[in-house]
């Protein structure tokens, strides 16, 4: 009878040998960043790495480097090809009689390894010539016990629905991110007063951190390192991708509409005193924001208020209680490459890590400098050694942690997407160049202190 792959019939990370291999010319053995991994090699050595056998399976934490770097220098599907191909050659596979004892110590670690590469990510799926090599290679196997084909029937099934979710955040994004126009003055029934539906900063604050939540859970790691690299520069002229990094940019137009939501609330009353009224109630719901942990709405609140139609009203910022807003803006400060922030980032992050309720561990970092400091962690290392070996010692993809999972619930029961790390730190735009931090209300001399 067909039986069921136990716990206990998978293998723990790590706890194996790496195969044996010879390094290349030049390649180097020593000084591994991962265990079983040189600092530098050949692609094919490291795709080698990535290959289980019967006696071997790669660390998890190897798996998801390498995944996530390797597409700088090859596509996921030519990948997963060669990988298949690697694990039909190595095991024998195409032979008319298999040997199952040793297939049935192999296939578990297989079946792990894809389960991995498509839960993480899931977009490098989306071709059917990929799923044609899943189904070839574990066709293979299936003979020697009928419980690899169930699971990989669970595994294309979880598969289906996490690209089926995939498919659906992008149209929902991209029409919300559209822009209404109106030729005439828009009907009132329209045009309604943020205080008029929510008068309660700490509301509003759950609210915003709620979007948030649900727009960085359709980020995928991979758009981090798609980004900023278009091609390998040893390789042909063609890229290695296409444009996939719909999600992020569309959490980045997400910060610059909520700025100006801000400063459009702010500019709409006719009266100063409402105006006024208006401001401190963003000041504190940026204040509820903080305490939150969600420092990407508390900057584009913050962004919104220093924006010239906000900024140049100074009868208005006159009845304004501007003491706690001057805090905020110390906090977030772009002094010394926004070190108030990253103080506050890391004790947000070790309150996130010693929580003791789900509120406790959101921590939605500035996403603009976090971007800002991922363009230059791969500006500062090269990807390719001189000698055309994979510099598999500081790849880019080491600095992006591998999101937890879904973050089903509101945000009271929410866990963080992406958690903070020594380098985390945004802005407002997908290149440098485009940086505008939002000056200090101290440095403004329109505005009375």
């Amino acid at each position: 009878m067909p039986q069921t792959l136990s716990a206990s019939d998978m293998v723990t990370p790590g706890s194996l040998s790496p195969p044996t291999t010879e390094p290349t010319d030049g390649e180097q053995a020593g000084q591994p960043l991962l265990d079983g991994a040189p600092s530098s090699a050949s692609l094919e050595t490291l795709i080698q790495h990535l290959v289980p056998t019967a006696d071997y399976y790669p660390e998890k934490a190897y798996i998801f480097t390498f995944l996530l770097s390797s597409r700088l220098f090859i596509e996921p599907r030519e990948l997963l090809a060669r990988v298949c191909h690697l694990c039909i050659e190595q095991q024998q596979l195409d032979k008319p009689v298999l040997d199952k004892a040793r297939v049935r110590k192999f296939g578990p670690k297989l079946l792990q390894l894809l389960a991995e590469w498509t839960e993480t990510f899931p977009r490098d799926f989306q071709e059917e010539s990929t799923i044609g090599h899943l189904k070839d290679v574990v066709g293979r196997i299936a003979p020697c016990d009928e419980a690899y084909r169930k699971r990989m029937h669970q595994l294309l099934q979880a598969l289906h629905q996490k690209l089926a979710a995939l498919r659906q955040g992008p149209e929902g994004l991209v029409s919300a991110d559209k822009p209404i126009s109106y030729k005439t003055k828009p009907p009132a029934s329209i045009h309604r007063e943020l205080l008029g539906v929510c008068s309660d900063p700490y509301t509003l604050a759950q609210q915003l951190t709620h979007v948030e939540l649900e727009r960085l859970r359709h980020i995928g790691p991979e758009e981090f390192v798609q980004a900023f690299v278009n091609k390998d520069p040893l390789a042909s002229t063609k890229p290695c991708f296409s444009d996939k990094t719909s999600h992020l940019e569309a959490y980045v137009k997400w910060f610059n509409r909520l700025c100006y939501l801000v400063a459009t609330e702010i500019c709409m009353p006719a009266k100063k005193k409402q105006r006024a009224q208006v401001i401190e109630f963003f000041i504190d719901v940026a204040r509820e924001c903080f305490n939150i942990g969600n420092f990407n709405s508390l900057m584009a609140i913050i962004s919104g208020m220093n924006m010239s139609p906000v900024s140049r009203l100074k009868k208005t910022w006159a009845k304004v209680k501007t003491a706690k807003f001057f805090i905020l803006e110390h906090q977030m400060d772009p002094t010394g490459n926004f070190c108030n922030y990253r103080t506050a980032l890391r004790g947000a992050a070790h309150r996130s890590l010693t929580a003791h309720s789900s509120r406790e561990k959101i921590v939605i970092p500035f996403f603009s400098l976090l971007i800002k400091d991922i363009y230059f962690l791969n500006e500062g290392c090269a990807n390719r050694l001189p000698n055309g070996h994979v510099n598999f010692e500081t790849p880019l993809s080491a600095q992006v942690s591998p999101p937890p999972g879904s973050l089903p619930g509101p945000p009271r029961q929410r866990k963080p997407t992406w958690q903070a790390s020594r380098s985390t730190a945004g802005w407002a735009s997908l290149h440098p160049s485009s940086v505008t931090a939002p000056e200090s209300l101290s440095s403004r001399e329109e505005r009375p202190g």
